[in-house]
Order: structure tokens, then C-alpha cells, then sequence
């Protein structure tokens, strides 16, 4: 600081002159010069890239309302969408919402499963669509899901049951074996999505390696 005001007094004379004692005029430069340094822009790939990333997805997410009749309706990111019970008439929206394919994890013979209906819909309107009934899980079932869930041509894959409750124990699983979440984060957002059931939850932390 002694430094600056030497400086400071040299290359500029009429500070003598100033009403008020001239270090008053240097400590303002000085922190005004520190402040500037201090507020600089992140690099790109600072820490704070991806939480303004994930802030960017969360608020598109919330920008978008389930498609007509759908229940339990959770947009995850850009290439997925998990939901309950979704009637046949939504498939249409779907597809104009970007989907590429349905998963149905419900059983043909559910009360108002309409699988057949749902099907010919997804058809109709240019939606893949993959029946993978089950009520208590197989590795059979979690592999052939796991399949189709990460292949390209499928995304934007939309998952369904009845409640959410299949959905969120299978997204568990793809969470830790595909994307290599930690545990505790994927049965976070896997009871977000609608994991209520203790069976399901049980059998999917056994899948991946993490049961009691």
C-alpha cells in the first residue's frame, strides 16, 4: 500500500492539490482494483458450470406439465420421462413432446392397463412401444429394460406402470449399472419418481450389489 501511494503521488502531482488527504484517494483505487480482480467470470469447466447446467435442466423440466391424463408425471432430463398410469389418448402428446418410445411395465390383466389400446396408439402416431410386464421383478425383465432404456434410437424414452412404483425400483438400477451413480443418490431420485414399495426397492439395491 506504502508502495501505491508513492506511485501514485509521483506520476500524479495534482493529487497535493486534492480537498481531502491523498491516501483517502489511494485506498478507494486500491479497492476498487482488489473488487474487480475478486468478481472475475468463471472459467469454462469451473465448479460452477455444472450447477448452472443442472439449474438450466431443472428449470426446462419444470417448464413442461404431464400430457393429459398421465399420473405421476416426473421429466427426469432430455433423454427420459417416468410417469404412472398413462391412457391411451396420451400418446399423441407424447410424441409431439419429442418421445421416441414407450416403456410399459404394466401387466395385461391390471385393472384399466389398457396395454392393447396403449399400444396401437403408440403405433399410430409413430411411438415404439415396449411391453415389459412384470409385478415382482426379474434379472430377465431389469436386462431387457436396461437394453432398451440406453439405446440411442429409443431416446427420449418415455417409462410407465401405474404409479410409479416399478418405474422408480427399475431407474434405481439404471442409475447405479448405467450411469454409475452412487447409491444413496439413485434411491433419492428413484423415490422422487414414485419408489414406494419395500420389495421393489429391496430386490433393486440386491441388483446392484447393494443390499443388506
Amino acid at each position: 500500500m506504502n508502495d501505491l501511494f508513492r506511485i501514485c503521488m509521483l506520476q500524479f502531482p495534482a493529487m497535493r492539490q486534492l480537498p481531502f488527504p491523498p491516501w483517502v484517494l489511494v485506498v478507494v483505487i486500491f479497492v476498487i482494483a482488489s473488487g474487480s480482480a475478486c468478481s472475475g467470470t468463471p472459467e469454462t469447466g469451473s465448479e460452477l458450470a455444472p450447477i448452472e447446467s443442472i439449474a438450466e435442466d431443472q428449470s426446462t423440466a419444470a417448464r413442461e406439465e404431464a400430457p393429459g391424463g398421465v399420473v405421476n408425471y416426473t421429466r427426469i432430463d432430455a433423454t427420459v420421462a417416468c410417469a404412472g398410469e398413462t391412457p391411451p389418448s396420451a400418446m399423441a402428446e407424447l410424441k409431439e413432446l419429442g418421445f421416441n418410445a414407450v416403456i410399459n411395465f404394466r401387466l395385461a390383466n391390471e385393472r384399466g392397463a389398457t396395454v392393447a389400446a396403449g399400444q396401437a396408439a403408440a403405433q399410430a402416431v409413430g411411438l415404439k412401444y415396449y411391453h415389459l410386464p412384470f409385478r415382482d421383478p426379474t434379472a430377465d425383465i431389469v436386462e431387457t429394460f436396461l437394453e432398451t432404456v440406453s439405446d440411442p434410437s429409443n431416446q427420449p424414452v418415455y417409462i410407465h406402470c401405474t404409479a410409479a412404483n416399478r418405474v422408480g425400483a427399475m431407474w434405481l438400477i439404471k442409475r447405479v449399472k448405467l450411469d454409475g451413480w452412487a447409491v444413496d443418490d439413485a434411491i433419492a431420485e428413484a423415490e422422487m419418481v414414485g419408489l414406494r414399495s419395500r420389495g421393489l426397492k429391496e430386490f433393486a439395491l440386491d441388483y446392484v450389489g447393494a443390499g443388506a
